[in-house]
């Protein structure tokens, strides 16, 4: 990371209480960052983060600035953003069943909240937005992925009508972050410490896997390298559900623990795609990354009959199938890097 890219400068994270947010604070609070603001509807999670903050931090503790208010209100994101030079769009529902039950809050929040973020940030001025989405937003077959879907197209059209001189809007898709707010590796350890099996939908389901730490790397990949309107993609290892499981069991339980199979839950799919079969034909190829350039043609569509390009980059899409899948020896590996994992296993004496 390029501090001296955010020298005294002042960043703002949408939905910052969630685990992206914390993550931030813990890489860049003790750089040269001027102010990072904090800018969510829960005041009882802000409070929380404070708190933590001024107890771990407490030099650089007074950089956070708390604003309450919700993506939905584009007066109250408009309140919260005089002065910021950066952001990262994070707030957004995420829970698959929950959309799934719930649609149109996930288009409220997803969609129409990016919208205004997005509104804002421009009438303001904001030199770089950095929004994050998911991998279920290629082929999406649940109301989450496709909000989020919807969601990135609102990004690349905004991209286009505005000057990337005057605001930089790029947008990130990776997959599951392990131990996350609501992800499934801390449900499964409370249920190991509850002595309850530990439940998984579909053994032979896979998923890209990453960690927070490796969020933030492509969401400042993409804030150093992007260009208006891309979407930057992460190169992520995957693993089978049943792999995970076993994983977090041989770390939690050694002796050995019941693992139950429930069923795919509302929504789900059995693979996860980060870069589609269409996207793929147009994507660079950047080592760890891929970027997809955005689409800069105009709603005149004639002069592309003759002057359309027949070629196509070969690459079919990038999926949780396809790419490497960790063992479970890999994935437990990958699992002790995590500060969360090794506080947890600390805790219960392993």
């Amino acid at each position: 990371m390029k501090e001296s890219i955010f020298k005294g400068k002042t960043l703002m994270i949408t939905g910052g209480t969630g685990s992206f947010g914390n993550a931030v604070l813990n890489r860049f609070l003790d750089t040269d960052i001027g102010e990072i603001r904090i800018f969510s509807r829960d005041e009882k999670k802000q409070d929380d983060m404070r708190h933590e903050f001024q107890a771990k931090l407490p030099d650089t503790a007074d950089k956070i600035k708390f604003y309450i208010g919700d993506v939905r209100n584009i007066d109250s994101v408009r309140n919260a953003m005089h002065g910021v030079d950066y952001i990262f769009h994070a707030a957004a529902l995420k829970q698959v069943p929950s959309c799934e039950f719930f649609p149109m809050e996930a288009v409220q929040t997803n969609v129409v909240g990016t919208d205004n973020v997005l509104t804002a940030a421009i009438d303001e001025g904001v030199k770089c937005i950095i929004c994050l989405s998911t991998d279920k937003a290629a082929y999406p077959v649940n109301a989450m992925g496709t909000s989020k879907a919807m969601m990135e197209k609102v990004i690349v059209a905004k991209s286009r009508i505005v000057s990337p001189e005057k605001t930089k809007i790029c947008c990130t898709r990776y997959g599951n972050v392990m131990c996350s707010r609501g992800s499934v590796i801390p449900l499964w350890i409370e249920q190991i410490k509850a002595g309850n099996p530990i439940t998984i939908t579909e053994p032979t389901m896979t998923r890209f896997i990453m960690s927070l730490e490796e969020a933030v790397d492509l969401v400042l990949f993409a804030f150093e390298n992007g260009v208006s309107g891309d979407i930057l993609v992460q190169k992520a290892d995957a693993c089978t559900i049943e792999v995970l499981a076993k994983a977090v069991t041989e770390l939690f339980a050694p002796q050995g623990h019941e693992i139950k199979t429930i069923g795919i839950r509302h929504g789900e799919k059995m693979y996860e795609t980060l870069l589609t079969n269409e996207e793929s034909a147009k994507s660079i190829d950047l080592g760890d990354f891929y970027r997809v350039p955005c689409d800069k043609r105009d709603l005149n569509y004639d002069k592309y009959f003759k002057d359309g390009d027949v070629s196509r980059n070969l690459i079919e899409e990038f999926n949780s199938c396809k790419t490497k899948l960790l063992n479970v020896e890999e994935v437990k590996q990958k699992l002790l890097t995590l500060q969360y994992i090794q506080d947890e296993l600390e805790a219960m004496g392993r």
